[in-house]
């Protein structure tokens, strides 16, 4: 196997390499110090490359991941106050916008509704076209 050939990972430690990477790009590093510090970093937390044959088996070490944690905790207590509350009512603002329109089977109902079409109906549907009167 050639050096660098990440054969040896498998799909999960790639993907926690990619993440990595982009944290450490966010910040400013450059993309082949990003990438090299990403794979120190999975190579740290589980012990190099877990496909088989490779060691598999040892306890993941999370203590790099905490201290990546703990770095941006830190950044998040630099923004003020005004900063926070202006990020958090966009993503509300966002998360909104994404969610779908609730339809019920009342909805399509007419409001006029016979005690027959009533016991017809499933229990959830009776709610929804009682709680239209």
């Amino acid at each position: 196997m050639p050096r660098g050939d990440k054969g040896a990972y498998t799909d999960k430690q790639k993907r926690q390499a990619e993440h990595i990477e982009e944290g450490y790009e966010k910040r400013g590093l450059s993309e082949a110090e990003a990438e090299r510090r990403a794979w120190a970093t999975v190579n740290a937390m589980t012990g190099g490359g877990k496909k088989s044959g490779s060691g598999r088996g040892k306890p993941v070490n999370k203590a790099s991941a905490k201290k990546g944690g703990i770095k941006g905790a830190k950044a998040a207590t630099k923004r003020s106050a005004a900063a926070k509350s202006a990020s958090a009512k966009k993503s509300a603002k966002t998360a909104r916008g994404k969610s779908k329109p609730r339809s019920s089977a009342a909805a399509k109902v007419k409001l006029r509704v016979s005690p027959q079409t009533l016991t017809t109906h499933d229990d959830q549907t009776r709610r929804a076209l009682l709680s239209r009167f």
